[in-house]
């Protein structure tokens, strides 16, 4: 090899050294930026949220004086003074001196706890003593009801505080360090027609929520003493013969307690979150969903019992019963959203632990252009009505079908059939059965749900026939309003909205 050849090579070689340096350092430069990159987005999030905290400071300082307020109540108001009787001379698990002092002492614990985490709560980026402030406020809500407070003062002030405490530790400041894990994305999910998170469709829950709390919350202090009479404009005594029951009486606590707590979180959990909870907050809807659905099947069936399983008529709880059913379909939309979002999440590969608590982001979807804004409410009521309902539509059929099985309901009572007779229970349910099934079936997403009603119009239809003790013109009624039934429930109706791939299941 020649001089000139030699160094031709060794120039080639100093070329492909110098590019091979010079990618070499692109790739370094392009890790340090992203990393540059992610650190000053961790960096802009901290400052977000120590802004935010200093914003709302005055949340953690009120949590102090609550907890100075809660400790000091048992000293301030005589818990031994005036006490309450649980109606009907029920026996509850504990003493009236034990009642006394596992109130006391509940709200010097809790009182105390809130001193000292609402302390710790004043330096930002501690969400363990945010969320321990919280679950003191849910313990003070279920307090007065798990240790049957005989103080009606200790009653109104624990349920109060606690909600209180509730607000102030997830909804007035939000999640506790949600900005450092949440993530842009849309607010209507993909393929949707509107978004179910929106603040047009949470206020009517939040407000139907809140009725049937002050519902509870009434013949809760007639089951725990607080007033010695419950007042009832159609049944008279009846509703106190119902509070009263064996029924009744088979939780160790008070049933119309329990339920004004549920009907308390679930006041507060319409609050919680953004527009975009649906895919921010998973587990929040998943327990708003679990409170309004399940829970609510069990609660309407308890109450619509009654007459099967007292011989007695309740009105506020039939009331009770009716601001619950609604929820039902109004809610099940969100869940089903949140649902799509986890599907959508796992298919990627993500953990389901994690989104599942911290949320995440969604493909596809948009800006929420549709929902109109709550302050508008005083001037479009109707616009802001319209919307809190989308997502349900009211179709002559099922319209007809609530009404075919109110008249069942009353038809016995009509015909001058004694209400525990088996022919009135029947009656009963299965009208009762058919105004639930036919309501739930008004959502959309659960229009399916209306074939039901073909098995429980058949069921009427027929079974009236072979029933002891009913007669003639109720056994054709159930005939006529059974078929009917069965008949209006075919039609699948009017579907107004998209819901993404959960449309392919509204059949």
């Amino acid at each position: 090899m020649d001089y000139k050849e030699k160094r031709d090579d060794e120039k080639h070689e100093e070329s492909n050294h110098h590019l091979r340096n010079k990618s070499t350092s692109k790739i370094h430069s392009d890790k340090g930026n992203e990393h540059e990159s992610h650190s000053s987005g961790m960096h802009d999030k901290m400052n977000m949220m120590q802004m935010h905290h200093r914003k709302n400071l005055w949340v953690y300082w009120t949590l102090i004086i609550l907890g100075v307020w809660i400790v000091l109540s048992p000293l301030t108001f005589s818990y031994a003074k005036g006490t309450a009787m649980p109606s009907g001379e029920r026996e509850v698990w504990l003493s009236l001196n034990g009642r006394i002092a596992a109130m006391i002492w509940s709200d010097i614990i809790s009182g105390t706890l809130l001193i000292l985490f609402g302390w710790r709560s004043l330096s930002p980026n501690r969400p363990n003593s945010v969320w321990i402030c919280c679950f003191t406020g849910v313990w003070l809500t279920f307090t007065p009801i798990i240790f049957w407070s005989p103080s009606a003062a200790a009653y109104l002030n624990d349920t109060f505080t606690g909600a209180l405490v509730i607000a102030l530790t997830i909804l007035i400041p939000g999640m506790p360090n949600m900005m450092m894990h949440m993530e842009d994305g849309p607010t209507t999910p993909p393929g949707w027609s509107y978004n179910p998170s929106s603040w047009a469709q949470r206020w009517i829950m939040i407000v139907l929520a809140f009725a049937g709390w002050m519902v509870s919350r009434y013949l809760t202090a007639f089951q725990l003493g607080y007033i010695d009479q419950a007042f009832d404009p159609f049944f008279g005594i009846s509703t106190e013969k119902v509070l009263n029951s064996k029924m009744s009486e088979a939780m160790p606590i008070s049933d119309a307690g329990f339920g004004a707590i549920a009907y308390t979180i679930e006041f507060l959990m319409g609050w919680m979150g953004g527009p975009s909870r649906w895919r921010t907050m998973p587990w929040m809807v998943t327990f708003f969903g679990i409170l309004v659905i399940p829970l609510g099947f069990v609660h309407i069936f308890l109450v619509i019992s009654q007459p099967v399983m007292v011989g007695e008529w309740c009105t506020f709880c039939l009331l009770a019963a009716a601001i619950m059913l609604p929820m039902i379909p109004l809610q099940v939309d969100e869940v089903i959203a949140m649902g799509q979002f986890m599907v959508n999440s796992k298919r990627k590969g993500e953990s389901l632990w994690k989104t599942f608590w911290m949320g995440g982001t969604i493909e596809g979807g948009g800006a929420d252009e549709r929902s109109p804004d709550l302050i508008d409410f005083p001037q479009q009521p109707l616009k802001i009505v319209s919307a809190s309902i989308w997502g349900m539509s009211f179709p002559w059929t099922l319209t007809l079908s609530i009404l075919s099985g109110i008249g069942l309901v009353f038809a016995p009572g009509l015909l001058g059939i004694k209400i525990n007779e088996t022919s009135s229970n029947i009656a009963h349910l299965s009208g009762f059965l058919i105004v639930v099934v036919s309501v739930v079936s008004m959502s959309e997403p659960l229009r399916a749900c209306r074939y039901l009603n073909i098995l429980l119009g058949l069921a009427v239809a027929a079974g009236l026939w072979f029933t002891e003790g009913s007669t003639i013109i109720l056994n054709v009624t159930g005939l006529i309003i059974g078929l009917a039934v069965a008949g209006l429930s075919i039609p699948k109706g009017i579907v107004k909205e998209k819901y993404g791939s959960w449309s392919n299941y509204i059949k």
